[in-house]
């Protein structure tokens, strides 16, 4: 894994005197909410963590999402320099991401007034950050009126999801989407990808200049996500000290795999029938997430059927989402996290486990490729079988010390990703683009 540079600016107290004022628009999840549950996941754990960092360098975040209770403040300040905007459009209720695309216009057009006042009370935005299609739309048409630079972070694009082979699924996307990526890639004045992989499929799939890409890797907060005592860490979360433990964190949905992570426990309880005399504790799966999307209590049917077909309910706990910082207590309890995506743009998962020594096991799809490296810090999985991922987990879980060594180098690696310096490779680019010519729509 190659690390990043250090860090772009001096350490300094309190909030830096950078200045500035960015409008970040994250319309279908909130950054407060709930990551694994519903549409909340990596994305708003993004958006939460680099609007901090941003405000803590004396940047004014401004972030837009839709409000979706009545209940909701129109404006929350969640930290000195960071304020939520709530705004209204469609129902005022929770509305599934396949449908938000009929809510976009009114809800640019309320983004559009709130941005034109604060223009009008000398509080202008220097740029607009989007993150998703969606918000990628009504950034679009904003950067036109107001004149200012367009960064637009994508975090999954149409065009890979569909080439990643899920039996021909088309996940639920609306049919324009992918047309919206590709008019969004021409007219960003900067594309933020998490990785390489990222950069090389933004290029090849929608024809992006790659002058115009710039590479963001998200970070982890190293304050809640380190190594930790196994130990006392499955004592705090009620899990037997002496088996083993197999860890998924994730939307259940079947882009995430958690079907798949339900068969490797499966692969592996056959495993130790088929050897006889093995006294070691058989090993358990934890799942940590809920059903997301179209498909996704069908998907938690079928982790539950598997488990229950093989006489494994004794052997599996599945728990609602839990708190971010929370998560690390999970992370330290395991012995192994699986990551099986079908497809993951960064995988910010595999980061935080990492960050917590812990080995991972994940598909050797997108930003996964860059976050885990085979065999030093992880293992990759090409083979998409039940098979092809238990084989590694066996080896982790069978040699307590090769672990603890894969855990020890993956910890140092993840070192290098912050989201500080995040948030200063991104502001340098705002300030490289303010002054100059905006990308004109080809």
């Amino acid at each position: 894994m190659s690390t990043s540079p250090s860090e772009p600016f001096s350490v300094r107290t309190g909030r830096e005197a950078r200045g500035g004022r960015l409008a970040i628009l994250s319309m279908h999840t909130s950054p407060l909410a709930q990551a694994g549950a519903g549409d909340g996941g990596g994305m708003n754990v993004y958006v939460r963590e680099l609007a901090s960092s941003l405000a803590r360098m004396g940047v004014e975040c401004e972030v837009f999402t839709r409000a979706e209770s009545p209940d909701q403040p129109a404006a929350v300040s969640v930290e000195p320099g960071f304020t939520l905007h709530n705004v209204a459009a469609g129902p005022r209720a929770p509305v599934a991401k396949e449908s938000l695309v009929d809510h976009v216009d009114e809800w640019t057009r309320a983004v559009g007034s709130e941005l034109r006042a604060m223009e009008a009370n000398d509080t202008p935005v220097s740029a607009i950050h989007t993150n998703y299609w969606l918000s990628g739309l009504a950034g679009h048409t904003l950067k036109h009126e107001l004149g200012v630079p367009l960064l637009v972070t994508f975090h999954t694009l149409d065009r890979v999801k569909s080439d990643s082979a899920l039996g021909g699924s088309t996940f639920g996307e609306p049919a324009m989407r992918s047309a919206a990526e590709a008019q969004l890639v021409g007219c960003a004045d900067a594309l933020l990808a998490s990785c390489r992989v990222e950069a090389d499929q933004l290029v090849d799939l929608y024809g992006a200049e790659r002058s115009r890409i710039v590479s963001v890797p998200p970070g982890v907060q190293h304050a809640y996500f380190g190594p930790g005592n196994r130990a006392q860490a499955r004592r705090a979360v009620g899990l037997d000290p002496d088996a083993p433990v197999i860890l998924f964190v994730g939307r259940i949905q079947p882009l995430k795999g958690p079907s798949m992570a339900a068969e490797v426990l499966v692969e592996l309880h056959r495993s130790r029938r088929d050897s006889p005399g093995r006294n070691s504790p058989a090993p358990t799966l934890v799942i940590v997430g809920g059903p997301s999307g179209p498909d996704g209590n069908r998907e938690m049917a079928r982790v539950q059927s598997i488990i229950s077909s093989e006489g494994l309910s004794d052997f599996v706990r599945i728990l609602d989402p839990q708190p971010h910082e929370m998560l690390s207590t999970y992370y330290r309890a395991a012995d192994v996290c699986l990551v099986p995506s079908y497809s993951e743009s960064f995988g910010m998962v595999a980061l935080e486990a990492a960050a917590c020594a812990t080995p991972v096991v994940a598909a050797a799809v997108g930003g996964l490729t860059t976050v885990v490296v085979d065999g030093e810090t992880g293992f990759l999985v090409s083979d998409r079988s039940a098979k092809g991922f238990a084989v590694p987990v066996a080896r982790l879980l069978g040699s307590p010390e090769y672990a603890a060594r894969i855990g020890r180098r993956a910890t140092s690696c993840a070192k290098a990703y912050t989201w500080r310096r995040a948030a200063g490779r991104m502001w340098e680019k705002v300030e490289s683009l303010t002054g100059s010519e905006l990308v004109a729509c080809g």
